[in-house]
């Protein structure tokens, strides 16, 4: 590898001019690099060939924005990787989540460059990091370096792909960073090798009532519609009955030529009529808060059946900044005589483009309401924004008039709206709080505890469960539940919802009624239908306390079983073998030959561990040694001598 420190400042002028130039909103310009041999960034794998991508800057991930572009690798590993552009390796990282094998390159624009999932670095620069991981017996490192170090020329092989890490298949992750340490979208440099002639595709669109007035179709809460496919655009066919504030949500994604995969729609706009309503651009992103896509994803659905919702409205109190150059929040309210036609317009980086059609009319709300289908349980319930929702089969006699208890007062409520097969309750919970709801000879326990403000500090005492919240924690506010139960199988439950997710962790302690070994062993999970997963705790005077970061159901489990492993092969070229936990899941690893340690690479995808020698002369032989060690702190040793 080779310095290449020859880009002048003048040179640059075009690519400055790239990161301070505004893009206008309603056309959805993008700014354009004032591109030369020079200061053009090249493509990271083979350039100059048609490349295929899985996946896009700004894509909705479960738990955060996807930062850069996944090229495909056709199922291979090994395809060489090269520098984007002229600069040197500032860091390199091995891991067995994220990124897995890391490259960054620092260029002198200012930017840097990111190349993750690896299979290995250029040779001298990996003799280099395997050394550092043999002085530190690390097998996981992240190093940083100066720019005397790893110099790179634009098209250096600085690597080779893989599938390291949390990839889930054979690829290159690229990202290009400026020096805020925001990502910037790659197919803004204008990559030939990305070739897009499909406009984003849409399959369904959602409405959601936001304050308790609202309806849709005579109804509250959230219903999708699929749409149809009209050329390249999209049509609900139907007029939407609608009365009040409503939110539009849609699931729509994006795909680039010889690709088969879902990218992200980053261009969306909202018209009402010849009125802009609401614009969403996803151009750069903050890579610390990942999170903050629960502001503009439809959390609970997605949790729900894993689909991922562009929100068309701007949530109270999102952090996010891709609304800087809409006219408005994107909230619809429809009034009395309004039918209003409305024109959601879709737009990726190459310019096509579709549009969703839809219209909506104007329904006063109706209490009698013929078309409500029949309950399935006795009562059901739910918090939807800042209203409580309760369904209920008919009573077979009497009134059906509910009973709110709240504080030690008793409020009577009329159904919402009902038929001879259902009755919908609502009750505005910025008015009144409800302990229990009685209707005829049946009793809901709301178990709502508090009202959470976001933006600032809280906290939550109770007999068995206390929360605190911090400042930053919550994108809106929280009506938050807590129930405690003792199962008849004896496994003791503690529920906080509703189903939410939080910016940052919160703290949570709870005070259980059984009696546990308060040791490292015995932990916090969370359930999951039949799973757990590990959320940890430290016990204090019989208390356990643990970080969060979403509600849900949590049990107490105590992990005694050691992690498994199975020898596949084991001889004086290389040992491999594979490592699984029953609970709590791996924590370390470590192997020795004749005392001296021996790196060992993790797959977690796979679970496997192979050795990889400092020195390949040197064979494996003699006494070797595997611990594995998991979460809870149980370990296993394997030793076997290799002749």
């Amino acid at each position: 590898m080779r310095n290449c420190w020859n880009l002048t400042l003048s040179k640059l002028a075009g690519v400055l001019f790239f990161l301070l130039a505004p893009i206008a909103h309603a056309q959805f310009s993008k700014p354009e690099i004032e591109l030369t041999e020079e200061n053009r960034y090249l493509f990271p794998i083979r350039p100059g060939s048609p490349a295929s991508l899985a996946g896009t800057m700004g894509e909705l991930r479960s738990t955060h924005f996807h930062t850069g572009i996944d090229i495909r690798t056709n199922s291979e590993i090994g395809w060489p990787v090269v520098a984007a552009q002229n600069g040197y390796i500032s860091r390199a990282g091995v891991s067995r989540t994220g990124y897995g094998l890391v490259l960054y390159v620092k260029h002198l624009d200012g930017n840097s460059t990111l190349y993750g999932h690896l299979d290995r670095f250029h040779p001298k620069l990996h003799k280099h990091i395997l050394q550092e991981r043999y002085n530190r017996k690390e097998s996981e490192v992240d190093l940083y370096f100066t720019e005397k170090q790893f110099p790179v020329k634009k098209g250096d092989t600085i690597a080779f792909s893989g599938n390291t890490g949390a990839s889930q298949g054979p690829h290159l992750h690229f990202d290009i960073r400026d020096t805020n340490n925001q990502a910037l979208n790659p197919l803004l440099y204008n990559f030939t090798e990305v070739r897009d002639n499909t406009p984003p595709i849409a399959t369904r669109i959602a409405f959601k009532t936001l304050d308790i007035n609202s309806r849709i179709n005579d109804k509250f809460g959230r219903q999708e519609f699929y749409l149809q496919r009209s050329g390249k655009d999209y049509l609900l066919t139907q007029t939407i009955l609608a009365h009040g504030k409503i939110g539009l949500e849609i699931l729509a994604h994006d795909i680039v030529d010889n690709a088969r995969f879902k990218c992200g729609v980053n261009y969306i706009e909202v018209w009402v009529d010849s009125v802009q309503l609401f614009t969403q651009h996803i151009q750069q992103l903050n890579v610390a808060q990942g999170r903050t896509i629960y502001s503009l994803m439809d959390f609970r659905k997605m949790q729900a059946d894993g689909s991922r919702y562009y929100r068309l409205y701007k949530e109270e109190g999102t952090p996010l900044n891709f609304y800087e150059q809409s006219p408005g929040t994107g909230v619809l309210n429809i009034r009395e005589g309004q039918q209003v036609a409305v024109r959601i317009v879709m737009k990726d980086f190459h310019g096509n483009t579709s549009q969703v059609k839809l219209k909506l009319r104007h329904s006063n709300p109706v209490k009698e309401l013929p078309t409500l289908q029949s309950a399935k349980v006795d009562i059901a319930a739910d918090i939807d924004e800042n209203t409580f929702m309760m369904s209920v089969k008919p009573c077979p006699e009497g009134s059906p008039v509910a009973l709110v208890h709240a504080k030690g007062t008793v409020v009577e409520l009329e159904p919402t709206y009902l038929n001879e097969v259902k009755a919908v309750y609502l009750i505005d919970l910025r008015t009144l709080i409800p302990d229990s709801i009685q209707v005829c000879d049946r009793t809901h326990v709301t178990n709502l505890k508090a009202l959470v403000p976001s933006k600032r500090e809280y906290r939550y005492y109770s007999n068995r469960i206390d929360i605190r919240f911090p400042e930053r924690a919550l994108f809106d506010t929280l009506y938050l539940t807590a129930e405690h139960l003792v199962k008849t199988d004896s496994q003791e439950v503690f529920s906080l919802g509703p189903v939410t997710a939080f910016g940052q962790s919160i703290e949570v302690t709870l005070k259980p009624v059984r009696s546990y070994t308060t040791d490292s062993k015995t932990a916090v999970y969370r359930k999951r239908g039949r799973s757990y997963s590990f959320e940890g705790g430290d016990w204090t005077s019989g208390r356990i306390t643990f970080y969060p970061r979403e509600l849900g159901d949590f049990v107490i489990l105590r992990d005694t079983i050691p992690p498994g492993i199975t020898r596949i092969y084991a001889n004086n070229q290389a040992v491999r073998f594979k490592i699984s936990d029953n609970l709590s899941g791996i924590s370390t690893y470590e192997a020795t030959i004749n005392g001296n340690w021996l790196l060992l690479n993790y797959d977690a995808k796979t679970g496997t561990l192979y050795s990889e020698r400092l020195d390949n002369k040197e064979l494996i032989r003699g006494d070797f040694q595997l611990i594995v060690t998991d979460v809870a702190g149980n370990n296993r040793t394997y030793k076997t001598k290799i002749p």
